[in-house]
């Protein structure tokens, strides 16, 4: 797990200077080394900063040369099968001896031998890098099938910039700080800004298990993204192989394929441990580590001193159970709230889900001990453990059977006169046009946010594209295949990886190991949501290693109450951020829109924290951007 940046530019004469100090940005993805190439007859460079967990010697340094010498790479991630992908190398003939031990040289290797989108296809890890090519002056951006690595790119100008963070690129001398209005609106339906889009313009994600090469002699806007990997191909695969085994043997399987992902990304020459929240994804990750490890595994979790978010005594209880190492952290709302000057650099992007917060906590407390954690994100999109896939089926299917005309009706006055969450959110899915759209109005913080964005005008994403939809067998797995390419990529992970990385801490994700995702998609809905449950099959994975008594219970989630703290120990923050004056000068939000909406909120007739977060999040990036 690192970080790396570079650019492309034949004219700047302080190359160096400026590639430094935009490597230096990226400091706390890797504290443990750093590193720089420049190709002087074009103009490309590119840095690396280390934090080393295979290979901690000086052999696993980048950026870091093939032994043909034509390739020069920078990589951020772990290869878990690297060990044997050498073997592979080794029975094809690998000429060259092994330097070390680290994956990044195994990588190169699998280039040289079989060509990028070749080696591509046969990596099993998170990866993102950036490979130079001495011999066709190119450059070649990657990312992992899921996205769990982060990776930018864009032109400013003449310049090709490329890195793991935004922060970074943004210390560019060429860089404009130009907000894309299409991209504001879609993160403030979303609380994030989904793949390609970024928050500037001239600025894109690489979207998951995709790649782009860049020549000397080609115009960026005629070169896009190749997928080498696609969710909606493997849901297709998934529904054409659709397993047809018992309950017995579907448990089985995937006992073996989830405990042979736990086991491979133990791979570690650093101490290494766990999130345990106490729920089924975290419980079940620890049992698999716990029964692979020979000494008591590290585990962590969080609690709070209001008990209607705290699950701390679930998580002690299930370590007493399997014999972690347990370190637990109870915070008060004054812990959570002095995180939050801390947002707009720790992600460099506005990202607007609250429970970033106690993620950054988390992760703070377990770098004290740790320099690796395995958690159970990507098992509610995989196997049905979103409230929405149980309740939104039955809740359109009463919706539907009212004339559109009655539902318009009713929307307007039971927005206004309740103030009940859920009651205003079904006040805005009544007039919902079909399930798609239903589910659209479900996930949406602001319903028209080019209304309250000057000029708006929003992008689509796969919600709003049919011709992207997954071939998907009902609804539920259809909502399922959605969250897959949009919510687990553009939210979950992206807020695992830099509330982590902001503590020097490497994550990993089990769940997200390509044979656990596959199997999932070959699963019928039954093995996933049933008698009212989702998660079926996890949960019955999970009882062979944890009692039912100790996890059997209500999900609460990792939230914290932000409606109010608006109103309380943040409201003085907040209202110097959504000043009418300010928006004004500003240019971006249609301030009355937004003052209404926070009047709302502190009068109680509304709980509006979850959109009010949104633009917060942003009036506290955008002024980031001038300190």
């Amino acid at each position: 797990m690192c970080g790396f940046v570079g650019f492309w530019n034949d004219r700047l004469t302080n190359r160096e200077a400026a590639l430094f100090r935009m490597s230096a940005a990226l400091r706390h993805r890797g504290p443990d080394d750093h590193g720089a190439w420049f190709d002087d007859s074009t103009g490309f460079c590119f840095a690396h900063r280390r934090l080393a967990i295979q290979d901690l010697s000086s052999e696993g340094c980048q950026p870091m040369r093939s032994s043909d010498s034509r390739f020069i790479i920078v990589f951020n991630g772990e290869i878990y099968n690297h060990l044997s992908l050498r073997k592979d190398l080794e029975r094809n003939g690998w000429g060259f001896g092994w330097r070390g031990k680290s994956d990044t040289e195994t990588l190169l290797a699998a280039i040289q031998t079989w060509g990028v989108i070749e080696a591509l296809k046969k990596l099993v890890g998170m990866f993102s890098f950036a490979l130079w090519d001495l011999s066709k002056k190119s450059v070649f951006l990657a990312r992992d099938r899921l996205g769990e690595k982060p990776l930018y790119y864009g032109w400013m100008g003449n310049t090709f910039l490329f890195g793991s963070e935004l922060k970074s690129l943004a210390l560019h001398p060429s860089f404009d700080f130009k907000v894309d209005r299409q991209a504001l609106s879609v993160f403030l339906r979303h609380n994030y800004i989904p793949s390609p889009y970024c928050i500037y313009e001239g600025f894109k994600k690489l979207p998951s298990g995709s790649y782009l090469e860049i020549t000397s002699d080609e115009q960026f806007l005629s070169s896009a993204p190749v997928s080498y990997w696609s969710t909606n191909e493997c849901i297709d695969s998934g529904l054409l192989s659709n397993f047809s085994g018992s309950d017995v043997q579907a448990i089985e399987i995937l006992d073996k394929t989830l405990s042979l992902s736990v086991r491979s990304q133990m791979l570690s020459d650093v101490p290494i441990g766990s999130f345990l929240s106490g729920g089924i994804d975290s419980s079940l990750i620890t049992a698999l580590m716990q029964k692979h490890s020979e000494s008591a595994i590290n585990t962590f979790t969080i609690g709070f001193d209001d008990a209607s978010f705290n699950e701390a005594q679930h998580a002690a209880a299930i370590s007493k159970y399997l014999g972690t190492d347990h370190t637990e952290l109870y915070l008060s709302g004054a812990d959570s709230i002095d995180v939050v000057p801390k947002l707009t650099e720790i992600f460099s992007e506005p990202f607007a889900d609250s429970s970033q917060i106690p993620m950054y906590l988390i992760s703070q407390m377990a770098s004290q001990r740790i320099k690796v954690a395995l958690g159970g994100d990507g098992a509610d999109e995989l196997f049905g453990g979103y409230s929405t896939y149980l309740f939104a089926p039955t809740y359109w299917r009463y919706l539907s059977a009212l004339p559109q005309p009655l539902r318009r009706l009713l929307s307007k006055p039971m927005s206004s006169l309740f103030a009940s969450k859920r009651i205003s959110k079904l006040a805005q899915v009544l007039n919902a046009t079909n399930q798609e759209d239903f589910y659209r109005r479900l996930i949406s913080h602001w319903q028209d946010p080019d209304s309250v964005v000057i000029d708006g005008n929003e992008y689509n994403t796969i919600v709003s594209s049919p011709s992207e939809w997954p071939m998907a067998d009902g609804y539920q797995q259809w909502m399922m295949a959605i969250e897959s390419q949009m919510y687990l990529p553009d939210d979950i992970l992206v807020k695992l990886d830099r509330t982590a990385m902001a503590n020097s801490l490497e994550t990993r994700v089990p769940m997200l190991d390509r044979k656990v995702v596959e199997f999932a998609w070959s699963l019928p809905l039954h093995m996933k949501i049933r008698d009212g449950q989702g998660k079926w099959i996890l949960r019955q994975l999970l009882y062979r290693y944890v009692p039912k008594s100790l996890v059997d219970r209500p999900k609460k989630g990792f939230s914290v109450p932000l409606h109010s703290w608006l109103r309380g120990p943040l409201r003085p923050w907040a209202e110097s951020l959504l000043s009418e004056d300010l928006m004004r000068d500003q240019g971006y939000f249609n301030s009355k829109v937004v003052r209404n909406a926070w009047e709302q909120h502190l009068s109680g007739r509304k709980d509006n924290s979850q959109c009010l977060w949104s633009v917060l999040m942003f009036q506290a990036w955008l002024e980031g951007q001038h300190e």
